[in-house]
């Protein structure tokens, strides 16, 4: 009897976020189809301190999965744009989620949604900085 009580919430609950998630999913889908690569490249200036902060920024708004953002790197790379900003822009793409935003505050509550993107956000700046300062000592 337990297993079909449990059975039910769980249905109801995917069917709850079904609409969300469809939402988030079509967002995501739109901001990438609306900043092409290709523009990305007149926007990074080879700053250590400007790039990882507007890498961490494009890769917030857009947000995707690891895959994607792995690729995506790598063409920018190939582009001519700092390793630096490529790295900001991956770690925010994969931790940070201002698309996914409103989903995350009604599953989670907005205090701790806010905080964990914010921090997210701050420490992908900080951690690209870090990695790529350290492989180049290395």
């Amino acid at each position: 009897m337990d297993i079909r009580k449990s059975a039910k919430k769980a249905l109801k609950s995917i069917l709850f976020a079904t609409p969300i998630i469809t939402g988030v999913i079509i967002l995501i889908g739109l901001f990438n189809a609306l900043f092409p690569k290709r523009y990305l490249t007149m926007i990074f200036r080879h700053n250590i301190f400007a790039d990882p902060l507007i890498g961490a920024t494009l890769g917030s708004v857009f947000a995707g999965n690891p895959i994607n953002s792995y690729i995506i790197g790598g063409e920018l790379l190939k582009q001519g744009i700092s390793l630096v900003a490529v790295t900001a822009f991956i770690v925010s793409w994969v931790t940070v989620g201002f698309v996914s935003l409103p989903g995350e505050m009604l599953f989670l509550g907005k205090k701790f949604a806010i905080l964990r993107n914010v921090l997210a956000f701050i420490f992908s700046i900080i951690i690209a900085i870090v990695v790529v300062s350290l492989m180049r000592v290395l």
